[in-house]
């Protein structure tokens, strides 16, 4: 696609994510059930809801384009899937525990991949009214209650703002924050670590532990147009559709790419 189909896609996409924004809503709004999947994790009819609305919107703008959605992951076989250069990766609703707990920081986040990389991204959250998006050559913007305009991640600031799940931990992450030296930790839900670090209000987000790939790619897009970057813990960048299993190794996500995080992290520099 041309720099210019991607930002109208991605403006499109960004109608859309609003659209299962208002669905969300509409069930956060009055009582749910909460059940459980396989693996544990929570579901709503706010996420069957949400993914609904994305999946006829997508094929909608385009009916050529695959959709993987974390709701419809187990339809997606990998002698399938690893056929496609370009398909919609999407997570109708980031943040479930989030949802479930009421405290707002929860997203819609929805990725076009193309060549294992996230070229496009959107990340809403309804609770925040915060919307960001993303298209490789294009914008990387935002829009929230009270004000707009381009994303631009900040040169790494001193104490650093650290970005962590609200509800995951792993014994590593005190390890590595003593690495990097002097911080403030930031506790947020779903791809905001990601729009926060994009916005210049965080400089970096640590991820230990299990995620998947719809998890971070809207995100990933964002951040990178703003000038961050997504690494794996040896530094190489966070890629898509390149095994059987969906979940991604750990990661960090930083604002200034031009310091050596992954070198900090695993302790081969001092903070």
């Amino acid at each position: 696609m041309s720099e210019r189909e991607l930002s109208d896609l991605a403006r499109a996409c960004c109608a859309l994510a609003r659209e299962a924004g208002d669905a969300i809503m509409r069930i956060y709004a009055g009582e749910f059930a909460v059940e459980r999947k396989d693996d544990n994790s929570p579901l709503t009819a706010a996420d069957l809801a949400a993914h609904r609305c994305i999946l006829a919107g997508l094929n909608a703008l385009a009916p050529d384009i695959p959709v993987l959605s974390e709701e419809s992951a187990e339809q997606a076989e990998w002698s399938v899937r690893r056929t496609w250069a370009r398909y919609f990766l999407v997570d109708p609703l980031d943040g479930t525990r989030e949802f479930v707990k009421r405290n707002g920081e929860f997203t819609v986040n929805i990725a076009l991949i193309e060549n294992h990389a996230p070229v496009l991204g959107v990340v809403y959250a309804p609770a925040l009214d915060e919307m960001y998006w993303a298209s490789h050559g294009g914008d990387a913007a935002f829009a929230t209650k009270s004000q707009s305009g381009q994303l631009r991640t900040r040169a790494s600031a001193s104490p650093l703002v650290v970005a962590g799940s609200r509800s995951h931990g792993d014994p590593r992450m005190g390890a590595a924050l003593a690495r990097i030296g002097a911080h403030e930790l930031l506790a947020l839900g779903s791809s905001l670590k990601f729009c926060r670090t994009a916005r210049g209000q965080a400089d970096l987000y640590i991820r230990y532990g299990p995620t998947s790939e719809w998890d971070t790619a809207a995100g990933q897009c964002v951040l990178e147009q703003a000038g961050g970057a997504v690494r794996r813990m040896d530094g190489s960048t966070l890629a898509y559709n390149t095994k059987d299993s969906l979940l991604n190794p750990d990661f960090f996500a930083c604002g200034d790419a031009a310091v050596d995080w992954a070198g900090l992290l695993n302790g081969n520099v001092r903070g």
